[in-house]
């Protein structure tokens, strides 16, 4: 469930072509935050401190799920994941769903092929393209020094920075690296412009010389958390392509964890929202393109954050719409039932209930009109599956967004309603995700 009708099979054949000549991607074996060294020693504790309701320590703000390097796929425009960088600054802008009076940034070597070098690091509020406002910009330190290496397959906080946030306030991030990072730790669709520049540019207020470079794409940026101001802890959506946002309009914050994020503060919900969801994932099988299977990455991207208190699942339609077809990765993904699928709910759900983090199941959208994906023996996977998540009792919440976007006209219940359809008959456009945010809010556990 990753790319646009039209697109994908165009592309398919180069991508794999690509791929097949490229280097296996490092293990992430040893990427642990608890096990990320210097600067993140005490996030164990603080995770701990944080399951509290109204508590004023750290708390996940944003955050993107992030897997290996891959060539640029045609559909999706640059990315420099491969290349890396080398005597270049990278300048990232996200938007940040909770307040705080100071911040600190989680970077990420997981996937890498050797340490990461990151000579400089500057955080401050965003102005117009890749500026910045003028005295907002801090420097970010590591242990008290102004650069810090990430080993292979660990993450990295950065100590706290002194910058008061708003919710749905935008923060860009710059990262200098003098010496080469080889293939980049990344995610492929951020849905917001990226910039790249030569030289050590991270104390620019201007963004003149961030012109030239830009992608969607973003890199080593997993994570930002603020403390300081009392909220009531944050929820991770965890998922595929919908919950990445895929087909929603780029660099307008349309995705359904944003939506999200933006009812909450109407309902004057005090929670930070962050999206882990990555475009073509599985639940049960890696892929070199679309990232580490669902059951591998869930702990890290979303049992590890900062003060997350719930946690929203949508995944398994790519397992099972995809099952016999070739990957973009140079193999067939494999052909799955409805008890292997449920089978890996309940693993995810298992390692939740060690970790006290309330888990909301979501039943799967429609997908009938998504070729090839649709047969209606998948059809009837899907249908074992959602209705397993409705009745089985097995998670604390669901949240049926089955029939939240279902077309309603008889005898097309297993489509999506033409108002919420992209257009390929499986990832819903911005008033879809807005559907999506709706009936989430909706069933969330109250305070």
């Amino acid at each position: 469930m990753r790319a646009r009708t039209g697109r994908v099979c165009a592309a398919v054949v180069s991508l794999a072509v690509a791929l097949a000549m490229a280097p296996a991607p490092a293990s992430a074996g040893g990427g642990d935050t608890a096990g990320a060294g210097a600067g993140a020693g005490n996030a164990d504790r603080d995770r701990e401190r944080d399951r509290d309701r109204g508590h004023t320590g750290w708390t996940s703000a944003w955050g993107s799920a992030l897997h290996s390097a891959v060539p640029p796929p045609p559909w999706a425009g640059p990315n420099w994941s491969m290349e890396g960088f080398s005597d270049q600054s990278l300048r990232q802008t996200v938007r940040v769903t909770a307040a705080g009076t100071k911040l600190r940034v989680r970077l990420s070597n997981r996937y890498g092929r050797q340490p990461l070098q990151i000579a400089r690091a500057t955080v401050a509020k965003t102005a117009e393209g890749a500026a910045v406002r003028a005295g907002t910009l801090r420097e970010l330190r590591f242990s008290g020094r102004a650069g810090t290496v990430v080993p292979t397959g660990a993450e990295r906080l950065s100590d706290a920075a002194a910058l008061t946030v708003r919710p749905l306030e935008k923060l860009t991030l710059t990262l200098y690296f003098a010496a080469g990072t080889g293939p980049a730790t990344f995610h492929l669709e951020g849905f917001a412009t990226s910039y790249r520049a030569s030289g050590d540019r991270a104390g620019d207020a201007s963004g003149a010389a961030f012109g030239q470079e830009t992608t969607q794409s973003l890199y080593f940026l997993s994570g930002v958390e603020v403390a300081g101001a009392r909220t009531e802890g944050s929820i991770v959506a965890f998922g595929d392509s919908i919950t990445d946002g895929y087909a929603s309009t780029p660099g307008t914050d349309r995705r359904y964890p944003d939506r999200l994020s933006e009812r909450l503060l109407a309902d004057g919900r005090r929670l930070g929202v962050v999206n882990a969801g990555i475009s073509g994932n599985m639940l049960l099988t890696d892929s070199r393109c679309f990232g580490e299977k669902g059951l591998g990455r869930f702990r890290p991207e979303v049992l590890d954050r900062a003060g997350v208190r719930t946690a929203v699942v949508l995944i398994g339609i790519n397992d099972i719409g995809g099952g016999g077809l070739p990957d973009v990765s140079c193999a067939v993904r494999p052909v799955v039932d409805a008890e292997q699928i449920i089978a890996g709910h309940r693993e995810l759900i298992r390692s939740v209930r060690q970790r006290g983090v309330t888990v909301v199941g979501a039943t799967m959208t429609p997908f009938k009109n998504y070729q090839p994906y649709y047969t209606p023996e998948k059809e009837e996977v899907r249908d074992a599956v959602n209705h397993w998540i409705r009745t089985s009792g097995a998670y604390d919440a669901v949240v049926d967004l089955d029939r939240a976007l279902a077309d309603p006209r008889p005898g097309h219940g297993d489509e999506l309603a033409p108002a919420y359809d992209f257009g390929d008959g499986i990832h819903p456009n911005d008033a879809g995700m807005k559907a999506l945010a709706e009936a989430v809010a909706d069933r969330l556990p109250e305070r």
